[in-house]
């Protein structure tokens, strides 16, 4: 397989190391395409990929096209290389809230993967949820899921609305993790840690529950209470959580994450 990577920036960069570590492309396979010629450079001499002065250079001899650029970006990008795809090429677009009925009418080509992988995609443990327009055959579907599962896990959704679902939960989840780590970390220092043991007493801590929840095999309540000894220190600040509604708090961070790529994509 050929791959054109249109980008060079972070989750660009993550997908082609992604796909090289897999083995899923070789390195003498991948054209990288960008405006920044300090961003290509990078990516050549990290990775060892090919890259081209344009875009259609690009994307030329490519079975399939990863569009890793901001969606803003894609009105120009579609200038270039709308009329020159081809058929049997196929485009998997990484860019939020831009729906496959714009980016076909955009591109002027309907073989489109839509996916929403979130950063920890560069260290190979990304969430990435996709789906596809009608036009991809089932080979294409196959490379494609070989591309997005190289950065962690992948799942395939047959309704795109989904896309605006995973984008308020696993696309921007992250950043709410880090919130609450960082607010973590805040919390250990105003009790009196110094500021390096108190990032690593919350990375471990967050490293360590996440794995215990993935292997215990047990639901995230009953691992909760399991740590919640009624009228112990955990139960007050359960409590305290509870009292301060942080369940609202949580759905309204969500629904507004939703409300928002869902209005991206209008």
């Amino acid at each position: 397989m050929k791959l054109a990577v249109i980008g060079a920036g972070n989750m660009a960069t993550a997908i082609i190391k992604a796909v090289l570590e897999s083995k899923a492309v070789s390195a003498k396979d991948i054209t990288v395409s960008d405006i920044n010629p300090l961003s290509l450079e990078r990516v050549q001499t990290e990775q060892g990929v090919l890259t081209a002065d344009s875009n259609i250079s690009a994307i030329d001899s490519a079975d399939t096209i990863i569009l890793a650029v901001k969606p803003q970006n894609l009105e120009g990008i579609s200038r270039e290389i709308s009329g020159r795809l081809k058929c049997g090429q196929l485009v998997i677009s990484i860019l939020a809230g831009t729906p496959l009925s714009r980016l076909a009418l955009s591109l002027g080509h309907d073989e489109i993967i839509r996916a929403m992988p979130n950063t920890p995609a560069q260290i190979g443990m990304g969430m990435t949820v996709w789906t596809c327009s009608e036009k991809v055959s089932a080979e294409q579907k196959q490379n494609g899921q070989a591309i997005l599962s190289s950065m962690g896990r992948e799942l395939f959704v047959d309704d795109e609305g989904f896309i605006d679902m995973a984008t308020a939960i696993s696309g921007s989840g992250p950043a709410y993790f880090f919130l609450f780590m960082e607010c973590l970390v805040e919390s250990a220092v105003s009790l009196g840690f110094d500021s390096e043991t108190a990032l690593s007493l919350v990375l471990q801590t967050a490293l360590g529950s996440i794995q215990y929840a993935i292997t215990s095999g047990r639901g995230l309540a009953e691992l909760r209470q399991q740590v919640t000894s009624p009228g112990g220190t955990t139960a007050e600040a359960i409590n305290h959580f509870n009292s301060n509604d942080i369940k609202t708090i949580i759905n309204g961070a969500v629904a507004a994450a939703y409300r928002k790529a869902a209005e991206m994509g209008k």
